[in-house]
């Protein structure tokens, strides 16, 4: 299996987690979040909205939410202690979470709640067997096809290998499109749809154009209804159908993109201050500011961007370029949600509540 650099994300939460890592993937999985004293000052990798209410996870199965705006935060029943690296919620109430060990969690309750509903053990077989399916149908279809045939025995000596080594790979982001279909994708090239409200996952990665299996760092929906999975190297997926047939954006950069917004236009964001927006002709245009911070997420207030990353970087858009806040400390933020007139801020140190100016 490849070695590569992973996302901004997930080095966040290796990097701060070496207490999880050490244990074994087995009692992640079977031991609850413990209860923490200060748990909004923990590290914390994304944020979400319930309608009104605020849910955030991070390391160590943490899950807290918050109904007055950011000012207090209660502390969620989850069943699990893998590092959780995305929240996402379809509604107000019905709420997904994602992580280490490949662990997919749900809530009814608006966050206060959760359940696991399947994990990297379950998760390592349905991928093998469905790469193994492939390569059995090719190989009968059409034998002479060998650059097929061989991409698909590298797919699936990497699924043996995640197999044999538990349920470890991680899964970096979730997203249901309706009550019905949804999402996971995550590290390697992992791509999972469910399209029974999460009951059941089929494992469809070997399928896209991602011979190397490069890594799916977040998966977003446009207003039109366009899908993307944001990848290292430069990798962009587009589908038109609701996920049935994925091909290949051609953008002018080879780094990792890590989120995308939509404001005006379509923008990208990645390593080194590298944001890239959608022209109306399709093209991908590099919007050069005066940045260098890796971008981790983004939010749109007022119709504006706002874009949060690496070292405290917060940036706002402004007409048709990006301009620094001014400085927010040192600490990475991870994450970013728009609560009335404040921006709430997620990362390293926790949550951080940051006054709009001009309020809403």
């Amino acid at each position: 299996m490849l070695i590569r650099a992973f996302s901004a994300r997930l080095f966040i939460a290796l990097l701060f987690s070496a207490s999880v890592i050490a244990t074994a993937n087995s009692d992640r999985l079977d031991t609850p979040a413990i209860s923490q004293v200060s748990p909004e000052r923990m590290l914390l990798i994304s944020i979400d909205r319930a309608g009104s209410r605020l849910v955030t996870v991070g390391e160590h199965g943490l899950i807290i939410f918050s109904d007055d705006g950011g000012l207090s935060w209660n502390q969620a029943d989850v069943p699990v202690s893998s590092m959780l690296t995305s929240v996402h919620f379809f509604d107000n109430q019905k709420g997904w979470a994602v992580g280490h060990d490949a662990v997919i969690l749900k809530t009814d309750d608006a966050g206060k709640s959760w359940v696991k509903v399947t994990d990297g053990n379950a998760l390592n077989k349905i991928r093998m067997n469905a790469i193994e399916n492939a390569l059995t149908e090719l190989a009968a279809k059409e034998p002479d096809n060998l650059d097929a045939l061989e991409e698909l025995e590298y797919k699936f000596d990497d699924a043996a290998v995640a197999l044999e080594e538990g349920a470890g790979t991680p899964l970096l982001d979730i997203h249901f499109l309706n009550g019905q279909i949804g999402f996971a994708i995550g590290a390697y090239g992992q791509l999972y749809r469910s399209d029974d409200q999460g009951l059941t996952w089929q494992y469809i990665g070997h399928q896209l154009p991602n011979p190397d299996s490069l890594h799916f760092n977040a998966f977003f929906k446009a207003k039109n209804g366009d899908l993307y999975l944001l990848g290292e190297a430069g990798l962009l997926l587009k589908s038109s159908d609701q996920g049935s047939r994925w091909l290949e954006e051609d953008v002018p950069y080879d780094g990792s993109f890590f989120s995308a917004v939509e404001s005006d236009a379509i923008y990208l964001m990645g390593l080194r201050g590298n944001v890239f927006k959608k022209m109306a002709d399709g093209s991908w245009e590099n919007q050069a500011f005066n940045s260098t911070s890796t971008i981790n997420d983004a939010v749109v207030v007022q119709g504006k961007a706002i874009l949060v990353g690496q070292g405290g970087a917060l940036i706002r858009q402004d007409r048709n370029q990006f301009v620094a806040m001014g400085a927010q400390g040192l600490r990475t933020f991870t994450s970013v949600a728009h609560h009335g007139g404040n921006l709430i801020v997620v990362g390293e140190s926790g949550v951080k509540r940051i006054e709009l100016e001009g309020g809403r």
